[in-house]
């Protein structure tokens, strides 16, 4: 993966704390920040789904395979 770095400004206090909570796993600071830019990238996609999935609902048919597992059979096998 090729990467490009950016630079981006914080508040002196978010730096203290990121600095103190960060567990030593991440190793550093780029890898914290990110590993939370990728989380919050991760949590702004759901969030698209959730209102595709508001404007187009499951059908019954999508629906009954929740409601019987007998159902589940007709699902495709991922």
């Amino acid at each position: 993966m090729t990467t490009t770095q950016i630079a981006v400004r914080l508040p002196a206090e978010m730096v203290d704390e990121l600095d103190h909570l960060v567990p030593t796993p991440h190793g550093s600071r780029s890898e914290a920040v990110r590993r939370a830019i990728e989380m919050y990238l991760y949590r702004l996609a759901a969030e698209h789904d959730a209102i595709v999935y508001d404007r187009q609902p499951f059908t019954d048919a999508e629906m009954s395979l929740a409601d019987d597992p007998d159902e589940w059979s007709s699902a495709p096998q991922w």
